[in-house]
């Protein structure tokens, strides 16, 4: 038999040998263009209206963003935090930009931290700030500037718990 041949058979075939259709898919109502739109299961009428991907419109709303514009953004972001989804999720649009976020916006993030009860992610936006610095010289301006508010929220350092950790 020649390729050519195997493969007018193989392309005859409506559906491969090796697959049944499934029970959804004996079960599932076929549809016409004469079947009237109001007898069409909800779920098929309205799913026209989703889509798996996201409109990019040409005009960015954060595409040219000053710093200040940035920083009164996320302050208000985290002054509307009710859990920790909205929180981790701000801490993580908020460091993936190429800057490193004002000490106001890592004070918002703290109290935010504190008013849904989350140690952990409090700490972790300090190892975020030390990760972004370019030095430690920065890191440390950083932690001065917040060391109040790390004694009023009682926020310890990575450092300070693992010592011997690198």
């Amino acid at each position: 038999m020649s390729s050519s041949s195997f493969l007018r058979l193989v392309a005859s075939t409506s559906r491969p040998i090796y697959s049944r259709p499934s029970l959804a898919a004996r079960r599932a109502p076929i549809l016409s263009a004469s079947t009237p739109a109001s007898s069409i299961p909800i779920a098929f009428a309205q799913c026209s209206q989703f889509s798996t991907t996201r409109r990019r419109s040409s005009g960015d709303a954060h595409a040219e963003e000053s710093f200040e514009e940035f920083t009164a953004r996320y302050e208000k972001e985290f002054d509307n935090v009710q859990d920790v989804f909205e929180l981790q999720r701000n801490l993580n649009n908020a460091f993936a930009y190429d800057l490193v976020p004002s000490p106001a916006v890592i004070i918002a993030a703290l109290k935010a931290a504190r008013r849904v009860n989350d140690f952990p992610t409090a700490v972790r936006i300090f190892e975020g700030i030390k990760a972004k610095v370019e030095n430690r010289g920065q890191y440390r301006e950083y932690l001065d500037e917040l060391k109040p508010l790390r004694e009023e929220l009682g926020v310890q350092l990575k450092e300070d718990m693992y010592p011997d950790a690198k």
